[in-house]
């Protein structure tokens, strides 16, 4: 039909056609609208579980490790006998240095009972075998420590804080019942009883314990002890290593590829093994640093400057791909006004792209540390999975010092019998979780502090 047709006069008695109101929505519309309402209500679906699983693992997280960063301590006095701790008597802190823990661990001993006798605590089948293992073997340490810092205390009664056992400290956490004392050789009903007894004189108490933050790792026998000074000092020498190398190198690369290189097959090649580097398992990683760092250049093993190279060549592609997409989300008309004024290259480059890209670069350089701060594999065939106990040295000469790594710390304590080792490791959890939610932080104040709009 032909418009000319189209407008001849309506015949007499026609009916004419009804109109549609756009405000009625057609059958067509409501399906559209249905589906976009069943999209969104996925999409929060999906959001609210993702939420969920979050909040369930920082509870877990939390609970399990909270209890980690309270100690339980016997406080007691202890006569220091001179003829024990001084037995030449001319109070020369490097001849005490050659009295044994052992003979501090029955000034403890002796402490205890004359505790017990002072405040005539009865308690059936409470033997010297549980008086012995009430307190922990690192409660001799630091008595004789104590000492050799302060001679003049010898010969005198003093009360100390003496760390208690790992079982004793998980009754009060609920980790250790009468039930399950009665079954473990290493605790007994009768030292709970006394525990009771204790707590109700006011002579132990469960306060926060720095100490889980600034002491070094532990033996099997003394999880109470354990703490995680060594592995906070050599995570940060690795993340100081990381950055000191890579970000000069993964920048420099950066502007390189993306404002200088020709477009030939040699850098679509480089660009597609950058590429494939950052998607490379981190395993893989710490199989080549075995190999380059160890093996052919005779660096030493678990030492936190083999670890910042392997975390380095690790971090480099994320850095690189970040950097390259920070300079490419510069306009070009900043380019080419630079260039328009009589820049050079050179001077575009470093005095109006660069300063531009720099929140993107940072917030890919931190979140890359990040990432490199979480890593367990490449560490632990580096050799990072080994007992460390001494803190190591300042820099440059702690970065060859043995050490260890907040995750790797973490792997370690999960692998030990003791339960009081899995509640230090979701505690250590917490504390890693803490340096990356300070780190992230810490990238989007730089974000926002060097953001410009154009």
């Amino acid at each position: 039909m032909t418009d000319a047709a189209s407008q001849l006069p309506r015949p007499v008695g026609a009916v004419p056609p009804a109109r549609k109101s756009l405000l009625e929505p057609d059958a067509r519309t409501r399906r559209r609208n249905a589906a976009e309402t069943r999209f969104r209500a996925y999409g929060i679906a999906a959001i609210a579980v993702a939420v969920a699983a979050l909040a369930w693992l920082l509870f877990a997280i939390l609970s399990d490790g909270a209890s980690a960063f309270r100690q339980t301590y016997a406080t007691i006095p202890v006569t220091l006998d001179a003829a024990v701790v001084d037995p030449k008597g001319n109070r020369d802190p490097a001849e005490m240095s050659k009295v044994l823990t052992l003979s501090y661990g029955k000034l403890l001993m002796d402490g205890m009972k004359s505790y017990v006798a002072s405040k005539n605590i009865q308690i059936d089948g409470l033997d010297d075998a549980d008086l012995k293992s009430f307190l922990s073997e690192q409660a001799q340490a630091n008595l004789r420590q104590q000492v050799l810092d302060n001679p003049e205390l010898v010969g005198q009664v003093v009360t100390v804080p003496a760390l208690t056992s790992s079982r004793i400290d998980g009754y009060f956490k609920g980790r250790v019942t009468a039930e399950s004392a009665a079954a473990d050789i290493k605790t007994s009903p009768a030292q709970l009883a006394l525990a009771d007894a204790m707590k109700a004189d006011g002579a132990l108490v469960t306060r926060f314990n720095s100490d889980f933050i600034t002491n070094p790792d532990a033996s099997e026998t003394r999880a109470e002890a354990a703490g995680l000074g060594v592995a906070i000092l050599g995570s940060l020498y690795m993340m100081l290593i990381v950055l000191v190398l890579s970000l000069p190198i993964g920048v420099a690369a950066s502007i390189y590829l993306e404002e200088f290189a020709p477009r030939n097959r040699l850098t679509d090649l480089i660009e597609v093994n950058i590429a494939n580097l950052a998607a490379v398992p981190s395993i893989v990683y710490g199989i080549l640093g075995l190999a380059a760092f160890i093996n052919f250049m005779g660096l030493p093993r678990s030492a936190p400057i083999v670890g910042g190279l392997v975390l380095t060549l690790m971090t480099l592609p994320t850095i690189i791909i970040a950097t390259r997409a920070a300079l490419k989300a510069v306009p070009p008309s900043i380019r080419d006004a630079a260039l328009g004024v009589g820049a050079s290259k050179m001077q575009t480059v470093f005095h109006h792209v660069l300063p531009l890209a720099m929140p993107g670069i940072l917030t890919g350089t931190i979140i890359g540390l990040a990432h490199a701060l979480g890593e367990t594999a490449p560490l632990l065939l580096i050799g990072m999975v080994a007992f460390v106990k001494e803190y190591p040295s300042a820099p440059p000469e702690g970065l060859f010092d043995p050490a260890s790594a907040l995750p790797v710390q973490i792997y370690n304590w999960t692998r030990r019998a003791d339960p009081a080792f899995f509640e230090r490791a979701s505690g250590a959890i917490i504390v890693l979780l803490v340096f990356l939610l300070a780190m992230n932080l810490l990238a989007i104040f730089l974000r926002r502090k060097f953001e410009r709009r154009w």
